[in-house]
């Protein structure tokens, strides 16, 4: 199974199908106290970067929601200090990618920018959020991933193109699950591997 049918069937239309309640941007607020869990208990720092990533949709409404999303935020730079960049993959899928040295300032962005498209009319274009860590002392990166089709969090940890540390996602899930609405069916950890072993998914 290749990216992009896994993506499908992970972050789609099976999570979709499987889905336990309805996903709610605000879910990603949670992030703006995990993090500092995250670096406290846990020892991985922010990244200062985020993503949306979601399914493409052809239509003049749906280009002009992201021009919104960007403007807005391009206005607010110089208070908030959040860049924004788009990306799209070799499967067809848009990432809009965020990056803040602030991370509550980051949660927020991201925030708005979920928001925006839900109220727009595109919630079921919205794929999931990726929320970047790192640990200083080894260079492991560490992602909380919230998938929009299933309204919940999980962890995932690359340690190469094709492989993953299980046992730090399991530590990760354990820590962070009641502060955040962790996945309990591992079946939906879909690993969104970078395209490169020193890249992040949405690069």
């Amino acid at each position: 199974m290749d990216l992009f049918d896994s993506l499908r069937s992970a972050l789609g239309f099976g999570a979709e199908a499987d889905a336990t309640r309805e996903a709610d941007p605000d879910d990603l607020f949670g992030m703006s106290t995990a993090y500092l869990t995250m670096e406290a208990e846990l020892d991985f720092a922010p990244v200062g970067a985020a993503a949306l990533c979601f399914s493409s949709v052809d239509s003049t409404d749906f280009a002009g929601a992201v021009d919104d999303v960007e403007t807005i935020l391009r206005a607010g730079a110089e208070d908030t200090g959040t860049t924004f960049r788009r990306h799209e993959d070799d499967h067809g899928y848009h990432w809009v990618v965020l990056e803040d040295d602030d991370p509550e300032d980051l949660v927020t962005s991201v925030h708005f920018a979920a928001d925006t498209f839900v109220e727009r009319g595109y919630g079921s274009r919205l794929l999931a959020a990726v929320f970047g860590f790192e640990r200083p002392r080894d260079h492991i990166r560490a992602y909380w991933v919230y998938s929009f089709r299933r309204g919940a969090y999980y962890p995932f940890v690359p340690t190469g193109t094709h492989e993953r540390d299980t046992g730090v996602e399991f530590k990760l899930g354990s820590v962070l699950d009641g502060e955040l609405d962790v996945e309990d069916d591992e079946r939906y950890w879909y690993p969104l591997w970078p395209d490169r072993p020193s890249g992040h998914p949405w690069d």
